[in-house]
């Protein structure tokens, strides 16, 4: 997992061009809570195009026929006045993040702990491994929570192969990004 460092370069996918983060435009209930996302991966930013796509023209907010999407490119900035917390495996502390941060009322304690940060960092829990997190949350590796119910899921996760995501989740964490330029991808 990548340390955060001054002039990284993030990269974020979506239906469109994204200048200037909007936290209020951002979803609840993703890996990390409301936030916006980036990785260091282009790659990986290119893949969640479509997924953006797809949810974009289910809900009206683009044209059935747009092919394209977009990869916006941002700076990072350091600050020593951010807090952030970066998830260096894909373990039980990192699953019980995600999870509570998806299903309201699980692991409080750890949303809870999580809201003093500006920017949380680790391995994205993606289209790929949503089945298998669906799974621990309803129960079918044992309790939620318990040793081996974590071990069995993160197993069939396979943290090796994930990619990483950075969530800037206030206001002063978006202050440490900066535009440097964005590129259209066609999808087919």
């Amino acid at each position: 997992m990548p340390e955060l460092s001054d002039g990284m370069l993030l990269y974020h996918g979506s239906y469109c061009e994204v200048r200037t983060p909007d936290l209020a435009k951002c979803a609840d209930f993703k890996d990390f809570g409301k936030g916006f996302y980036l990785t260091s991966s282009k790659e990986q930013a290119e893949n969640f195009i479509n997924t953006s796509l797809k949810k974009a023209k289910f809900q009206g907010i683009i044209a059935e026929d747009q092919g394209y999407g977009v990869i916006s490119t941002f700076c990072y900035h350091q600050s020593e006045s951010i807090t952030d917390y970066i998830f260096q495996d894909a373990d039980a502390d990192w699953l019980h993040c995600v999870v509570g941060h998806r299903k309201a009322n699980t692991f409080r304690t750890v949303v809870n702990e999580m809201k003093k940060y500006d920017i949380i960092a680790g391995k994205i829990a993606d289209d790929a491994t949503n089945v298998t997190i669906l799974t621990y949350l309803v129960g079918a590796y044992g309790t939620i929570g318990s040793k081996e119910a974590d071990a069995l899921c993160i197993g069939r996760l396979i943290p090796e192969r994930l990619e990483n995501q950075f969530c800037f989740r206030t206001d002063a964490g978006l202050k440490c990004l900066s535009f440097v330029e964005s590129e259209q991808i066609w999808k087919n």
